[in-house]
């Protein structure tokens, strides 16, 4: 099969096709035929060496495509059957993926759309939790979502809408009709923040979700009342020093939200929009716009028969 890997850490240019023996599904693993691939901030960080890691290294988490084989155990799949989840060891940028958690497309997506949700999603949906937000004593309650406009944010603000919150997002002015599509109220980073979110929410906020990391989890607090009520997802120092939960799929993971999710997409409540697809042989040119950080929605490759432009 081909798939994308690295050899060394560095920048978008160590990425490289090549040939590699095709994978085999093991006890409760399935096989597919992939499709798309979602591009995370992961990904490139693990690229340039920030996570650590032996090389040489697969890359690709999200990914979308069709069942070719079922390992045992599998009972919930059938071949030719259209799935989305996590590829097994982050190797999903290639012909073939191995994946042990997955759910059916539902009927609206393509490959390309199904291929943004994951990471977004079950991240989103892990933070929300930890918050309580949408429990018997968070319904109603009001959300801050510090950089609610990239994946995991738009995913966010939207499930904590659904959850019955009401959500207060951090955006440039830009992004604020977006915002406000997803059912956001949205107001602009940067220095003043604490003021400009108190004349919509005078009495602060219930809790605070921060995505984007700009080192505002001071201000946070002070507008969600403390720390016990302010999760990150990108600010690990920040989370140390000021006695904010730091969230991360090692301390377990929300992968009920795969299965779940369908029901709101198929009612119109729930999107993630794809700012742009790539071949899988530009995989070089998709890390470098996503690590440049200005892109709404999410970025995905193309694989098999979508890559070729003939189906998705």
């Amino acid at each position: 099969m081909k798939a994308a890997r690295f050899s060394h850490f560095g920048g978008p240019e160590v990425l490289e096709i090549v040939d590699l023996p095709d994978p085999h599904a093991g006890p409760g693993q399935i096989r597919v035929s992939v499709r798309a691939v979602g591009v995370n901030p992961t990904d490139w960080k693990l690229r340039r060496g920030l996570m650590g890691g032996e090389l040489p290294q697969l890359t690709g988490r999200d990914v979308a495509g069709v069942v070719n084989a079922v390992g045992a155990g599998i009972t919930d799949v059938r071949l030719g059957d259209r799935v989305f989840g996590f590829s097994d060891d982050g190797a999903g940028a290639a012909e073939l993926a191995l994946l042990s958690h997955y759910a059916p497309i539902p009927p609206s997506l393509g490959f390309a759309e199904a291929a943004a949700l994951p990471v977004a999603l079950e991240t989103a949906t892990r933070s929300l939790d930890a918050l309580g937000v949408g429990t018997a004593s968070g319904a109603g309650n009001t959300l801050l979502v510090n950089g609610a406009t990239g994946g995991v944010g738009s995913a966010a603000v939207q499930l904590a809408v659904a959850r019955g919150a009401r959500v207060i997002g951090t955006a440039s002015p830009a992004n604020h009709a977006y915002l406000r599509s997803l059912g956001a109220e949205p107001v602009a980073y940067g220095p003043g923040l604490v003021a400009r979110v108190r004349t919509l929410a005078p009495d602060g906020v219930d809790a605070a979700l921060d995505v984007a990391g700009s080192g505002v989890l001071p201000e946070l607090i002070e507008l969600a009342g403390g720390p016990e009520q302010v999760v990150t997802i990108t600010d690990f120092a920040g989370a140390q020093e000021h006695g904010v939960t730091f969230s991360r799929g090692d301390t377990g993971r929300a992968v009920h939200a795969l299965a779940e999710i369908g029901e709101l997409i198929e009612a119109g409540r729930f999107s993630l929009p794809v700012a742009r697809t790539f071949p899988l042989a530009e995989i070089a040119q998709a890390h470098r716009l996503s690590e440049d950080g200005h892109v709404r929605g999410k970025l995905v490759l193309l694989v098999g028969r979508c890559g070729r432009g003939d189906g998705t």
